[in-house]
């Protein structure tokens, strides 16, 4: 799996990227990512790449002939047109759903905005998928990069120690993960679940189920409309709502 971002902070991404998994990955080349700064195709001597925009109003736009520049040498180093996203607040809620669909490509292109947005002929021309990490607004895109960075990066085969750990956690089935314990067996007078020290795993499963769908409903009821669930899980979910 090959990342490039095409950014105005280069060394925003390479330095976050070298840390924790997805800097392990790197490491272990499961994966890459190159950062390409957009200023670098400037057609000016101070590296502008964006101007006042047409019709008025506050704030500057990106021009599109840097992107499309560093978008084309992207194209003629690989020998096609990869997938490109662009984060922006506009663009679709992002899931993990998205991350699946995202890792199953073998080269992702991220485009970062700044200012007030990019010239939108740029996007026309190269985006394939528009991306909105959440309904608010930051002031550029290269954090919501590293966020879908590093939801792919786990999902790349080999990347986690465990790799059960990508297919049993949130969202991966369409429900919250159920809580987690570890040593000590008591943390300020709360013990460990009985059930969970017992060692039958058919009983300590169906404990997990039962919780993963209760903080569900507690947390994100959304979610059990389009979960897959058994006539057993709706019953428990009835119980709950008796309660």
């Amino acid at each position: 799996m090959n990342f490039y971002v095409l950014t105005l902070f280069p060394e925003m991404i390479q330095e976050a990227v070298m840390t924790s998994i997805t800097g392990r990955a790197i490491t272990d080349e499961k994966i890459s990512v190159k950062a390409i700064n957009i200023r670098d195709y400037a057609d000016n001597d101070y590296g502008q790449i964006d101007d006042y925009p047409y019709g008025g109003g506050a704030g500057m736009v990106m021009q599109a002939p840097p992107i499309y520049d560093a978008y084309q040498d992207i194209v003629k180093e690989l020998g096609y047109k990869p997938r490109v996203i662009y984060m922006t607040p506009q663009g679709k809620t992002y899931e993990q759903s998205d991350a699946k669909s995202f890792a199953e490509e073998k080269d992702i292109v991220i485009l970062c905005g700044h200012y007030e947005g990019v010239d939108e002929r740029v996007l026309e021309e190269i985006v394939t998928d528009n991306i909105s990490i959440g309904d608010y607004v930051l002031t550029g895109g290269e954090l919501p990069a590293l966020v879908v960075i590093d939801s792919i990066t786990r999902l790349v085969p080999g990347v986690l120690n465990n790799d059960d750990s990508a297919v049993t956690e949130s969202f991966e089935d369409g429900l919250l993960e159920h809580p987690q314990y570890t040593r000590p067996a008591e943390f300020n007078g709360k013990e460990v679940p009985e059930i969970l020290l017992s060692g039958n795993h058919a009983k300590i499963d169906e404990y997990r189920r039962q919780e993963s769908l209760k903080r569900t409903y507690e947390r994100r009821p959304d979610m059990l409309e389009s979960a897959d669930l058994s006539e057993k899980d709706r019953e428990f979910i009835d119980s709950i709502k008796s309660d």
